[in-house]
């Protein structure tokens, strides 16, 4: 299955989609949980969620790419990938760490999987 593929893009799109799972259900449990009869705390919610949502959407959106990837053996889609990582840290800088991984690993992985194509042709 890694002849002509990168085994590091995979660990990336992994350890991504991991994230991206994790994300949205601790995530999606906390805003659904924010029903709270005091204005304040549904102001503070609701501008949490607003911070979060874009980064969510564009991790999930990453991971997707990153799946795709891997599986039509696409350098490009591999890179795509790793820049949507990127942009999902910067959008909440707050978890960054958790996406330093599979940003590292993306950018690794397309120029693996880049040689590979080469080679193979």
């Amino acid at each position: 299955m890694f002849k002509t593929r990168s085994k590091v893009a995979f660990l990336a799109a992994v350890f991504a989609t991991a994230y991206a799972i994790y994300s949205l259900v601790y995530w999606g449990g906390v805003v659904g949980e924010t029903q709270s009869t005091d204005a304040a705390e549904a102001l503070g919610s609701g501008l949490a969620t607003l911070l979060v949502v874009p980064h969510i959407i564009v991790t999930v959106l990453g991971a997707l790419f990153g799946v795709i990837a891997f599986f039509t053996r696409s350098a490009g889609l591999i890179l795509t990938s790793a820049i949507l990582y990127s942009v999902a840290a910067a959008l909440f800088f707050v978890y960054a760490i958790f996406l330093v991984p599979s940003i590292v690993l993306g950018f690794v992985g397309y120029s693996k999987q880049k040689k590979l194509k080469r080679a193979s042709s």
